[in-house]
């Protein structure tokens, strides 16, 4: 996957944990659903951070046979 296309693809996981962390309420989730939506907010952004800087060059050479 080339850099234009990663870029896009983590500007997509921000705009997704931007858009669950405004449903977030202030302080410690006391709720299933609130830690739900916390899990959702780190995943999207470790997602995010995987796509634009490929630390693994899992993203640029996934099939890659060493």
């Amino acid at each position: 996957m080339d850099s234009q296309k990663r870029l896009i693809v983590a500007g997509l996981w921000i705009a997704v944990a931007v858009v669950m962390a405004t449903t977030l309420d202030l302080g410690i989730p006391s709720s299933v659903s609130g830690a739900a939506r916390l899990f959702v907010v780190v995943l999207a952004l470790f997602l995010a951070s995987v796509y634009l800087l490929d630390p693994w060059n899992v993203v640029s050479d996934p099939f890659r046979q060493e």
